[in-house]
């Protein structure tokens, strides 16, 4: 039996984290769609986890497994997969008068395994609106909230588990705690995973997938494509073609940063830059929709890849930086997630294009690759670098993308980078960046008055991208960037600081 945990996927959100946090305390996990349970040899898992999903259990056609196909194996379902469990064997589900969503107190009412070593009550993280009404026979209620008065039900005999909230995400407490319980104490799993096996395998998995072939890789500069160009320079050496599209959306100073750390890790010779700023701002000129415009990134970045592959090809695979929660949050869950956002790496490329995708980081989240890069010796810089969209400052840029905002937006950002680092907080924080729109208000420079930007100031932190907190900065550091601002950047007058949180918001404002 493989040291391992199968994760059944219902279409949750969350699915790959919760995948993510079990290989953090180094157990191997498979996420495995709900329909191809049937076909799957369960036997060599050491337990299961249901996720949690957006249908409810009474819908015509909800996401469903056959309980008996798991006898023996210990079970853990969350949010939806614990109403799954309970609905399945003949307990009840009911819709909630007041929908749970957000943080919220958890009374723990029975000493199960599952909570060993955890205090009576802590705050968990809800987001449902059905419930467990009743629980099935032989089960007992383990926890409780205010409005959910089966929040966790255990069989002990038969060692399934169900919470309604999410463990998984950062925001509940003990959340790590309870999966290691389930894993470790119930499962039995040893803890043999390591992210240097993961290089191993994904090494090897690009020398088979691409054979003899050769390979273009699509370099942006941010610390997902620089891996995995370092991973598939490994693979297949100087069969390796790196790609570095300028496309006039980047942060300050940054093309020169990504052709030096590219020479470093792959060589002059093996590096195709393409100044595309003015084709791309061309395309973009008079579009607002954000959707659009990622679609329009998306599309040139494709035609490129043609144009660069006839010329300097034949290319036979294409390689991305694609990370687990640019496939969830693009609707291409395996159990068919809710579509959030287009993500230039998943939805914007034709099918037709001619090569074959490779993608190394595929199944990782940022935190796993920064792990890879330090074990892959790349700068701290760059492993330390905050995330940044594909299609860079078009999503920090409400509306049109004008040559005027995109310099607005690109010197504020380099100055929040610059202040958060004089003050330390740089390496604390996921993110930091400023945002300008179409918005425009009053202000008052050199006694005259004057009309300017409203310029929006994001920093946030995160675990893995998944759920975010906006950060709560000392007001001496919020002072100074708002003067620094207004004061060193052209035509704006207004300085804001965004409070909304991952979710309901997203990270990005597009």
């Amino acid at each position: 039996m493989e040291d391992a945990i199968a994760v059944v996927d219902f279409g949750g959100q969350y699915t790959h984290l919760i995948s993510r946090r079990i290989r953090s305390i180094g157990v191997k996990t498979h996420v495995i769609p709900h329909k191809m349970l049937p076909q799957t040899d369960i036997s060599i898992y050491r337990g299961v986890v249901f996720s949690g999903g957006p249908a409810s259990v009474y819908e015509n056609n909800a996401p469903t497994v056959d309980m008996e196909k798991l006898r023996g194996k210990p079970v853990l379902g969350i949010c939806y997969g614990h109403q799954l469990i309970a609905y399945l064997l003949g307990g009840e589900v009911r819709r909630e008068r007041a929908r749970e969503y957000g943080r919220t107190e958890l009374f723990l009412k029975h000493g199960c395994r599952l909570f060993r070593g955890l205090p009576d009550r802590f705050m968990v993280w809800m987001s449902h609106g059905d419930h467990v009404e009743k629980i099935p026979q032989g089960f007992e209620t383990a926890a409780s909230t205010t409005t959910s008065p089966h929040a966790a039900i255990c069989n002990e005999e038969r060692n399934i588990y169900g919470v309604q909230f999410h463990p998984e995400v950062a925001h509940t407490e003990h959340g790590l705690k309870i999966l290691q319980n389930f894993v470790f104490d119930i499962c039995g799993c040893r803890g043999s995973w390591r992210m240097e096996d993961y290089l191993e395998k994904a090494v090897a998995e690009v020398v088979n997938l691409v054979g003899e072939g050769r390979v273009l890789c699509a370099v942006s500069g941010g610390i997902d494509s620089t891996v995995t160009a370092a991973i598939v320079s490994r693979a297949v050496g100087k069969r390796l073609k790196c790609l570095f599209v300028n496309h006039g959306l980047m942060r300050k100073n940054e093309p020169e940063k990504v052709l030096e750390i590219l020479r470093k890790i792959v060589g002059e010779e093996n590096i195709i830059y393409i100044d595309a700023s003015k084709r791309f701002l061309d395309r973009l000129r008079g579009v607002a929709d954000p959707e659009e415009k990622r679609r329009i990134i998306g599309h040139e970045f494709a035609a490129i890849f043609e144009e660069v592959s006839k010329a300097y090809g034949p290319f036979t695979h294409l390689a991305q930086g694609t990370l687990y929660p640019d496939v969830v949050e693009s609707g291409k869950s395996v159990g068919g997630s809710a579509v959030i956002k287009t993500h230039h790496n998943v939805g914007g490329m034709p099918q037709d294009f001619g090569m074959k995708l490779v993608e190394p980081l595929r199944e990782l989240y940022k935190d796993e690759v920064r792990q890879l890069a330090e074990m892959m010796g790349l700068p701290r810089w760059l492993v330390k670098r905050h995330p940044f969209p594909g299609p860079g400052l078009a999503v920090r840029i409400i509306g049109e993308v004008t040559e005027e905002k995109l310099e607005i937006c690109r010197e504020a950002s380099a100055i929040v980078e610059e202040e958060l680092e004089k003050a330390g907080l740089l390496e604390e924080v996921w993110q930091a960046f400023a945002v300008v729109g179409d918005d425009k208000a009053t202000g008052v420079k050199g006694d005259r008055r004057s009309l300017g930007y409203i310029v929006t100031v994001r920093v946030v932190s995160s675990v893995d991208g998944m759920t975010a907190d906006y950060v709560k900065l000392p007001y001496t550091v919020l002072d100074k960037i708002a003067s620094r601002i207004a004061n060193e950047v052209d035509k704006v007058s207004w300085v804001t600081y965004a409070v909304s949180s991952k979710p309901p918001a997203t990270i990005e404002p597009q």
